[in-house]
């Protein structure tokens, strides 16, 4: 499950695209343009990655000390 931050991020990156597409096909290829994509394409797929992990990490409860 993603959290918000990274549903926004993907949400984000799925819309530039689709700009970055619609630019190209308008006025012609741009290299720092998709290359601005990709970076943000990765960006998105680490965050996607490290809120995944985070679930998978299970950390012990700690134990009640006794009561004297």
């Amino acid at each position: 499950m993603m959290s918000g931050p990274t549903k926004t991020m993907a949400a984000v990156t799925a819309v530039t695209l689709v700009l970055t597409t619609a630019y190209t096909v308008a006025l012609g290829s741009s290299g720092w343009l998709w290359f601005c994509w990709v970076l943000l394409g990765v960006t998105t797929v680490g965050m996607a990655a490290a809120d995944s992990g985070e679930s998978a990490v299970r950390r012990p409860r700690p134990r009640p000390r006794p009561q004297p």
